[in-house]
């Protein structure tokens, strides 16, 4: 993560707005990214989103193209991580016929195929430093010539970055070029993680739940409490992959806490340590410890007593006398 992004400073009494395209949201974190996105999403600024895998980067990108002069035209995604290494060359740039052993035939590459509208770098912290020179120039002089080529052709497009790593570390350990770094953060946007942003719950919960084909599904309020008590290290797609599985529990349309397979959340002691419990009394953090317990668990008792380490009967007992 890029440790050294700060989010948007706005006046106190800025109006944000809970909105951007599709998207919606009530935390504060988010619609400050909103209203940062409606400003720059009409412009031709290159946009760098920076934040944790599975945030949603990718959703926020076409969000912004959907805002833009070039919503009509193609929209095109360029994994830089997800294509091995001798092939991102000719996948981003494109190859002449007869190129390299196995080019039978000539290949638009992304640059070519998003001419006119928006090319969207996904995890460009992975792009190999050889080629990163090739980027430059390529956004530089606005054209691209494919490998085995002899023609540079011009491209119109705006380009959109995303990234997980902290770039600026990364160039520091000569992994990343600073003229690159420079080129791409026109406007480093940063994405706030899901545990950042648990107010957003309830609009994102439905969300998704109509993107896994179950927009009538009700939600019962308790799924957001357990929800709430997960730490969601792999955010909002991870959050899709729970509500996935949950769904296949879910009989009369209604889903409870009690279809959430989630596991309850560890901490070690110096996470313990941070928190501010000196001087409270040891019942009040007992009496907190088993009613989030109890939330996590979806009210599942069994599991909440192996979670918290003690006997079913020890469980019930403590209920009865903290009155849960």
């Amino acid at each position: 993560m890029e440790s050294t992004n700060r989010r948007p400073s706005f006046p106190p009494n800025a109006e944000l707005t809970n909105r951007f395209g599709k998207l919606e949201a009530s935390s504060v974190c988010m619609r400050e990214v909103f209203t940062l996105l409606h400003r720059l999403a009409p412009t031709e600024i290159t946009i760098t989103l920076i934040g944790e895998t599975g945030t949603g980067k990718d959703v926020l990108a076409r969000a912004i193209h959907a805002g833009s002069a070039r919503a009509d035209a193609p929209f095109v995604i360029f994994d830089c991580g997800a294509v091995a290494p001798n092939l991102v060359e000719s996948e981003l740039f494109g190859h002449e016929r007869g190129a390299f052993t196995g080019a039978l035939n000539s290949h638009a590459g992304a640059f070519e195929r998003a001419n006119g509208g928006t090319l969207f770098l996904d995890e460009v912290g992975e792009l190999p430093l050889e080629l990163q020179p090739r980027l430059l120039r390529a956004l530089e002089n606005r054209s691209v010539r494919r490998v085995g080529g002899t023609v540079d052709r011009p491209i119109d497009l705006r380009i959109i970055a995303a990234t997980n790593r902290d770039l600026k570390l990364r160039v520091a350990k000569s992994l990343f070029r600073e003229d690159l770094y420079f080129r791409l953060a026109a406007a480093l946007v940063a994405v706030p993680p899901l545990r950042a942003r648990l107010d957003d719950l309830p609009v994102i919960v439905p969300q998704l739940l109509a993107s896994l084909g179950q927009p009538n599904v009700g939600i019962d309020p308790q799924v957001f409490d357990a929800l709430c008590g997960q730490s969601w290290p792999g955010n909002v797609r991870q959050l899709k992959n729970v509500l996935a599985c949950a769904l296949t529990f879910v009989d009369h349309g209604v889903l409870e806490a009690e279809h959430l397979k989630l596991s309850s959340p560890q901490l070690d002691e110096s996470d313990l340590d941070r928190l501010p419990l000196g001087g409270l009394p040891l019942a009040s953090i007992e009496r907190a410890a088993i009613r989030q317990t109890l939330a996590v668990t979806g009210g599942m008792k069994a599991r909440a007593a192996q979670a918290l380490g003690i006997a079913v009967s020890t469980l019930y007992d403590k209920l009865k006398k903290y009155d849960l």
